[in-house]
């Protein structure tokens, strides 16, 4: 087992996240030396049904929309490196290219790869589009392989699903089903050389744990170990929110620099145990408080953090600053994985449909108020008409609208009107951006600024699947000639 020091940066924290983050992490990766490794996470639960439906649209596509523009600034750096690249977009400014070439030769004598779940509903179409990138900047084309296995939408799969979610399931309209899977196809395609990994549905940090099981040649059931290296990447998983993104909060918990934050990075210890910090001269900050708030994110059971790869316990943890941003996780303790996989299902639910008109001056907030009150009888039938005063009540206020008819008018004289209804048919959805735009002149006075929208909505059935009836896989994808 290699006893080096593993360093894994993250790049994204989901999709839409900032796309200049990645290079000083890369350039952090680089200077340190050593074993390294560049992970995007831009797949939340929702973000895969969207996927889905781009697929259905053209079945080209269905991976990470941002894949262009998340890796063109440090994909030549990256694939110098060996930081796999991926970036699906083709066609680059020159004047990138030009900022990229100078740095090729560093990047080459390192070998920093990249671990991704922007594969999506299309790792392949992912895949495909990265060895477009690297030929269109003149690189030698990447060993991209695609992790596979978590699509279970197919009718093989049905007769467990509909046993899993049980009578509804024959009511839903679905769009996708995706098993949360593990790390260990993606070390395997680490072990086998690949540069870039590119995942659909995987856990979040099994991103890390794929890595380090790659790197440290860990035993599959080395329960500490995975662990560990599953709550490392679980501070890593959601980008900046552990150098203070999140955890600003102005006059009680400041961060300096929060329009240049650092994205953090990881140094992972043959034992598993990891150190977080980012790269100098980059904003935000890493201390015992950022990591606490971090470490008990989105955990339900500090006793049992329930992944793919294993079973994690943090109450025992201990969280030590070690110095200026350098934090010191420790006593991480790991449990077999469980028997099952869970599954998210989501179906369409209809369509939302929003829209928004402005009204400003004497007696602004009245204006709104009549304003909603057309919409309501104009609209009556279709279903609950949502209102918000946003500038009065948005926040607070609630779909049955209880909230407003309990507070009169507070003579606000500037106030946003917003709208919203949900209907399972499109042509009735369209009704309410219709009349939102007939309020410029069918009144009240002065509206103006108006804004509509539509889109289809989704909804989430999750439910466990037996893990050997997701089993996972990887493949190469070979550039085209």
């Amino acid at each position: 087992m290699k006893n080096d020091l593993l360093r894994i940066g993250c790049a994204a924290g989901f999709s839409g996240d900032r796309t200049d983050a990645a290079g000083p992490v890369v350039d952090a990766l680089i200077a340190a030396g050593g074993p390294a490794f560049l992970i995007f996470e831009t797949l939340a639960e929702r973000t895969l049904a969207l996927a889905q439906l781009a697929r259905r649209s053209d079945p080209a596509a269905g991976y990470e929309p941002l894949l262009v523009d998340i890796l063109r600034p440090v994909l030549g750096r990256c694939l110098a490196h060996g930081c796999a690249r991926s970036d699906p977009a083709a066609g680059y400014e020159p004047l990138l290219v030009d900022i990229l070439r100078p740095v090729l030769g560093r990047c080459l004598a390192h070998g920093v790869r990249i671990v991704s779940n922007f594969g999506a509903a299309n790792p392949e179409g992912a895949a495909r589009r990265i060895h477009v990138l690297a030929r269109d900047l003149g690189l030698p084309a990447p060993r991209i392989a695609i992790v596979q296995g978590d699509d279970v939408s197919g009718p093989a799969h049905r007769p467990l699903l509909e046993q899993a979610v049980g009578e509804r399931f024959s009511t839903l309209d679905v769009v996708s089903a995706n098993a949360y899977q593990g790390a260990e196809a993606i070390a395997d395609a680490l072990i086998a050389g690949a540069d870039i990994v590119v995942c659909g549905r995987v856990a979040d940090p099994s991103l890390a744990v794929g890595p380090a099981l790659a790197h440290f040649g860990w035993s599959r059931n080395d329960w500490t170990r995975l662990a560990r290296a599953t709550m490392a990447g679980h501070l890593l998983e959601c980008g900046a929110q552990v150098t203070g993104g999140y955890y600003a909060d102005p006059g009680y918990k400041d961060v300096a620099g929060l329009a240049s934050l650092g994205y953090p990075i990881a140094e992972i210890d043959a034992d598993g145990n990891c150190t977080i910090t980012k790269p100098a001269g980059t904003g935000g900050r890493i201390d015992a408080h950022t990591v606490k708030e971090q470490l008990l994110y989105e955990v339900d059971d500090p006793a049992a953090y329930f992944t793919p790869d294993v079973i994690a316990g943090i109450t025992d943890a201990e969280v030590t600053e070690l110095g200026p941003d350098r934090v010191r996780l420790t006593g991480v303790r790991g449990h077999p994985r469980p028997a099952n996989l869970k599954v998210n299902v989501c179906h369409a639910t209809g369509w939302l449909a929003e829209g928004e008109i402005s009204y400003a001056g004497a007696r602004a907030e009245g204006r709104a108020r009549l304003a909603a009150q057309v919409l309501k009888e104009r609209l009556a039938g279709l279903g609950q008409l949502r209102v918000d005063l946003i500038g009065v009540s948005s926040i607070f206020a609630d779909d049955a609208g209880q909230w407003l008819a309990a507070h009169p008018d507070s003579g606000a004289e500037d106030v946003r009107l917003r709208v919203a209804m949900n209907h399972r048919e499109r042509a009735s959805a369209e009704q309410l951006g219709r009349e939102v735009t007939a309020l410029y002149t069918c009144g009240p006075a002065g509206g103006g600024g108006v804004r509509t929208a539509l889109r289809q909505r989704l909804g989430t059935v999750s439910c466990a699947l037996s893990r050997d009836r997701a089993p996972t896989s990887f493949q190469f994808v070979e550039a085209a000639v």
